[in-house]
């Protein structure tokens, strides 16, 4: 009957030092939120612009193009860049997607951003015809004997 009591005693204390354990790490977090942001001067001008000089956006890897900005404005408040950039459809292909993600997903009306967003997709992010691999050049073959 002692061990019971003991076991008990020893999980309500167990829960005590758990619950101050999160409280302390909340208070942490919050002040690390509030004082730990980067500096101005820590960040670089092409980042702090969203510009590189490779023609791609440095925050998502967009790139660089009429209508990015408003593809970055409607795609990736709901997701990641990167699940844009690794998908190549046509006009057509980036329709469809967007008419799936308004039946299921919860996407909004786009209005006259739709188009601005289906062009610069089709653009930028179309199937590429390059087969399997690039061909082999300047090969020395030879016999096996």
């Amino acid at each position: 009957m002692g061990e019971k009591k003991v076991t008990k005693k020893w999980i309500r204390k167990s829960y005590r030092v758990l619950i101050i354990i999160g409280v302390l790490a909340v208070i942490v977090g919050i002040i690390g939120l509030y004082f730990g942001g980067p500096n101005e001067e820590v960040i670089p001008n092409e980042i702090k612009n969203n510009k590189t000089k490779t023609g791609y956006d440095a925050r998502t890897g967009f790139i660089e193009d009429d209508g990015m900005q408003t593809v970055i404005n409607n795609c990736t408040t709901c997701h990641a860049a990167e699940l844009v950039t690794q998908n190549k459809m046509t006009k057509d292909g980036w329709l469809a997607t967007i008419r799936w993600m308004q039946e299921s997903q919860n996407l909004w009306e786009l209005g006259d951003n739709e188009e601005v967003i289906l062009n610069y997709l089709a653009k930028n992010y179309a199937p590429e015809d390059t087969g399997r691999r690039a061909p082999l050049k300047d090969i020395n073959w030879y016999v096996l004997e």
